[in-house]
């Protein structure tokens, strides 16, 4: 019996230790500290944000009604109606993006020779070009530029290596392909909300080590940097991020030590690999990067890690936080003011490079 007890403890240990150095990956407290370029501390929330937060109380109710096994059917048909685009003068065009489905989103005058590839968020099962063509064309707008948005392959359909290799696809097409046909790009940026800021963050470390065109410039919103669920904010901020708190509270419950073997089931990647945590990379030698992030979001510390990680490894990247704001605010412009804030942050940056 005392055998098998030591055996057991053992085994519990090895175990243990696997998770903690195969797993989890290296202890990023150190990065806690700054918090960036800091908007609206001076002011309450705009009523036209209380509003919002009050209408995202239906979706959990709705949610309510369909049988869990049809949850993210439903949730995929309501992100591609949430946000139409109402403005005839932009253009769409499809397009095939080296094989990845996509298209092309034109402002007025956008100027073709300046790309930008959008990745979409969606928690990486749901979202697409149409999810998000407000945002894409607003991007447009800002950065002056033709904007690429790609449908990536979503999970649980494909391995989530499929969506970072159409991401990779995607870029190297753009390289020499315009709205207009074949021609070079003149600037290129890539920018990402939620899932995809990750997938945007992962694309620029992999464009360093290949050595391939880099973006003259990077943006994401509300990142997800680390897989290995290591963030004070996604337990700290759980009940004041009122979009992802409500969809991910019943995860919260479940011991991180299961989640951690869950997602490597998943990727068949390390929770901590860069290519699906971009903050245990090495971030030095990047393109400038704009992060913008809320305080109350559960993403936060995802978002302060990597850049104050970036920022000492000398890469120019710049965080910029709101108080108060749901996940993604920029998706709920022009209705929101603090979207139209960031947005015009985000213009200002990208319209800096050539």
């Amino acid at each position: 019996m005392t055998e098998f007890l030591i055996g057991v403890v053992a085994v519990l240990a090895v175990l243990g230790l696997f998770q903690i150095f195969f797993l989890r990956g290296p202890d990023l407290r150190a990065f806690d500290g700054p918090v960036g370029q800091r908007h609206g501390v001076d002011r309450p929330p705009s009523a036209e944000h209380g509003a919002l937060v009050s209408s995202l109380g239906g979706i959990s109710a709705a949610l309510k009604s369909v049988p869990r096994r049809q949850h993210l059917a439903w949730l995929r048909r309501y992100m591609d109606t949430a946000f139409p685009l109402d403005d005839p003068s932009v253009r769409i065009i499809p397009a095939d993006a080296g094989g990845v489905p996509a298209e092309w989103v034109l402002a007025p005058n956008a100027d073709p020779e300046r790309r930008l590839l959008y990745i979409h968020g969606g928690a990486w099962t749901m979202g697409s070009p149409t999810s998000h063509r407000r945002l894409t064309a607003k991007f447009s707008e800002v950065a002056d530029a033709a904007v690429l948005a790609i449908d990536y392959r979503l999970m649980p359909e494909h391995p989530r290596m499929a969506g970072i290799e159409d991401c990779r696809t995607a870029w190297r097409w753009m390289t020499d392909h315009g709205p207009e046909g074949a021609a070079p790009a003149r600037a290129m940026f890539v920018a990402g909300d939620s899932a995809g800021g990750n997938l945007t963050l992962s694309l620029i470390a992999w464009l360093r080590d290949q050595g391939l065109r880099a973006p003259d410039a990077a943006v994401a919103l509300s990142p997800a940097t680390d897989a290995t669920l290591g963030s004070p904010s996604l337990k700290g901020n759980l009940e004041t991020d009122p979009m992802l708190g409500p969809l991910f509270k019943a995860l919260a419950r479940i011991p991180r030590t299961m989640l951690l073997w869950g997602g490597w089931a998943q990727s068949r990647r390390r929770p901590c690999h860069p290519v699906v945590s971009p903050v245990f990379g090495d971030l030095s030698g990047l393109p400038p990067v704009l992060v913008q992030a809320s305080e109350a979001e559960m993403l936060f510390d995802d978002a302060r890690r990597y850049v104050n990680k970036a920022v000492a490894a000398g890469s120019p990247a710049t965080l910029q936080t709101w108080p108060h704001m749901v996940h993604v605010w920029q998706l709920f412009h022009p209705d929101l003011p603090e979207g139209q804030e960031a947005l015009r942050e985000i213009g200002a940056f990208l319209r800096a490079r050539p």
